[in-house]
This record gives C-alpha cells, structure tokens and sequence, in this order.
C-alpha cells in the first residue's frame, strides 16, 4: 500500500526520492504515525513533500490510494441545532438571475449620490425588504443585506460586493510580518530583486584578501576585513486592506514577512481599494495618523522599486471619479493619483490576490491593469517570478 502512494506521487510528477520513501518507512516502524490516517497524512507529506508548490498534487494521489479509509461518523439529526448566524442571515435578499436582471442601476453615480440625499431627506422609519427606501434585505439600492447592481452600503457587511460608496467605519488590522512563512518559495522569487552592495563598517572577513595579504607579508597573518554585502534594492510596497481583501489576508501576510526580510530598504503603506490622496502606516490609527501620498512621491527618490498589492475588485467610480473612494470625499479621481506614482516611480508591478481567469469579468481589475500597462500580475509563484523580472 506505501508503494504505491510512493508510486502515484512519482507518477503525479513530484520529485519524490527513495531516500525519502525510506525516511518515511522509518518513522513507520517508530510508530510516529500509528493508527491514524490524519497522522500518517502529515506524516508522509512532511517527509515526502519538500516545496509547497507541489501540496495540492500530493493531496490529489493521497486521497486517490487511500480513499475509503476511514468512513465519517454520522449525524445524529436530533443534535442538529441552527445556528443563530443562520438565522439572522434569512433577512438577506436572494434573488435570481432572472429577478437581478430586472434591477436596473440607477443611472450613473452622481444621480445615486442624488437619490440618497433625497431618501435622507424624506425617510422617517426603519425599512425591510423594500425596493425604494434606505433598509435591509430589499432591492433598494441604499441600505445592507439586499441586492442591487449600483448602490450605497450603509453599515452590515458585504454580500455581494456591488456597492459603489460604503457608509461606515470601518477597522482593519495590521498585516503581521511575523507570521511563520508557508512557502519558502516567495523569498526565492523575491530574490530575483537583488543587487549586493557592501555597506557599513568594516566587520566580514574578507577570506582571499586574507591569504593574499598573508602571503605578501611572508607567512605573517595579516586579516582583511570589508563591509557586510546587503541587498541594495529600494522597494517601496502599498498594501490594499480591509473589504474584499479579507479573503487574501495570509497570503498578504506571507508576502509582508517575505519582503521585510529580504529588503533593507523597505517602505510599505496601506490604502484602500484605490490609491488616494493619502496613505497610512497603522491600520489601528488610519484616520489619526494619515500620510499625504504627495509627501510619499516627495520622500522617497525614483531608483525606488513599486509594489502595488490588492485583488482591484470595486465599483469603476473608485477609479475614474472624483468623490468615488467609498469611505471618504476625494477631490481627485484614484485614476489620477496613481497615474502620478507611475509617472514618479517608472519601475511597478501590480500583484492581484485574485485569479487571472476572473480579471476580465471586472471591470475595475481591467481599468487598473490599463493604467498599470499591463504590468499587473497574480499573486502566484509564477506571477510573482513574472513580476520581480519585470521589475529588473
């Protein structure tokens, strides 16, 4: 039975070694893993696995030789209890194909800014379900849990991600850049993006100096120092966070511990959804300590290296309009901001959380790969292979 998980991984094309195979044999009649199939399944992917790459075909053989193993417990129907969660959820609005195809928008952003006053102006209570005023659970294009292809969200979460503006306060957190790394890979695509330079005091020793310097000096040793080598590489990195980049918050986070490790002269910033007149360093006091990206483009010199990091999923009017950031009035369109990064820093990659099969189905991913020349790029191994040779 081992043969042949042995077998099919080879097969599947992992770079499986009978060393390897031997190891895991090993710790077998150790009885590191005895009697349990979630055991043996970290065990024999630890032990036969070594690049991360390679984890979902491994899965694939694993479950394929062992399928049938082990047979999942029943559901006792009398335990089953609905969660509250669930229950809350039934006030959302889930419509059709046919039903969605039937709201129209309401004619362009200015006209919905517009209509909302209006609504605030005239609404006396609260609304359900409704298809006019500011509610919950209706097609209205003002309130939250409801559908409507143009609208504003005032407070709940999102649901289908069409708003155009958001009214709320919103917290994101910190990416942590001392997350254990999942893929070794991401530092090794980072270190395509590398130019040594030794910098700093005098304190690595220079070991053919040495000898040469030894030999010279008749036998008498003679040390050479020179100063530690560092990556001499400027990047400076926005971070997209909070909204729909909740769903890619580890992979972010492993590209953040990547980057502060391999680059010492790192910068990195937070926007949201579209890059703005403004920009933060700590999410916990985004609106308190705020930095003026103008200052950014002033600061930092154009040898540095740009990485924008966000999956670009958002109403268009993010981008082309003035007033379109969904938290805040901007007086100048995203479109115009980053067009100024570009123009100050020539050398930037876009990196997209998102699929590239989806890229086109989104207009604001389209518009913003536009404005970036193409140089946008998934936040896959590949794509970031793609995007640091782009940057070099």
């Amino acid at each position: 039975m081992f043969i042949n998980l042995f077998l099919g991984l080879k097969q599947a094309g992992l770079p499986v070694s009978l060393r390897e195979y031997l190891t895991l044999l090993e710790a077998l009649q150790a009885h590191v893993a005895a009697y349990n199939v979630n055991d043996f399944y970290f065990l024999s992917r630890s032990t036969l696995v070594k690049d991360e790459r390679y984890l979902d075909r491994f899965d694939k053989v694993f479950g394929e030789v062992f399928k049938g193993l082990e047979r999942p417990e029943g559901i006792d129907p009398d335990s089953v209890s609905i969660p509250e969660e669930w229950l809350r959820k039934l006030a959302e609005k889930n419509l059709t194909d046919e039903e969605k195809a039937m709201i129209e928008a309401l004619g362009g952003f200015e006209k919905i800014m517009e209509t909302l006053k209006d609504r605030l102006r005239e609404q006396q209570g609260r609304h359900q379900g409704g298809s006019k005023w500011i509610g919950t659970g209706g097609t209205s294009p003002f309130g939250s849990h409801g559908y409507n292809p143009e609208g504003v969200r005032i407070g709940g979460e999102s649901t289908h991600r069409r708003a155009v503006k958001v009214w709320e306060k919103r917290d994101f957190k910190n990416l942590d850049d001392g997350i254990e790394l999942g893929t070794r890979n991401i530092k090794v695509a980072l270190r395509r993006l590398r130019r040594f330079a030794r910098e700093g005091a005098a304190t690595e020793l220079d070991m053919d100096d040495t000898i040469r310097s030894t030999a010279d000096n008749a036998g008498y040793l003679d040390l050479k120092m020179v100063p530690e080598r560092h990556n001499a590489v400027k990047v400076l990195i926005f971070f997209d966070i909070g909204g729909s980049m909740d769903d890619h918050i580890r992979v972010c986070e492993e590209l953040f511990s990547a980057v502060r490790t391999e680059f010492k002269h790192l910068e990195y910033f937070y926007f949201h959804n579209c890059l703005y007149e403004s920009v933060w360093r700590d999410n916990r006091r985004r609106w308190e300590e705020r930095i003026t990206t103008e200052e950014v483009l002033r600061t930092y010199p154009r040898d540095y290296k740009v990485i924008f990091v966000g999956d670009a999923s958002m109403s268009p009017y993010e981008i082309v309009y003035p007033g379109g950031s969904v938290e805040h009035w901007n007086e100048e369109a995203g479109r115009v901001w980053m067009e100024r990064v570009l123009k100050t820093y020539p050398n930037a990659v876009w990196l997209n959380p998102q699929p590239s099969a989806w890229w086109d189905r989104m207009p604001s991913i389209r518009l913003l790969k536009e404005i970036m020349e193409d140089r946008m790029f998934p936040l896959t191994l590949r794509g970031l292979d793609d995007a640091m040779r782009e940057l070099t």
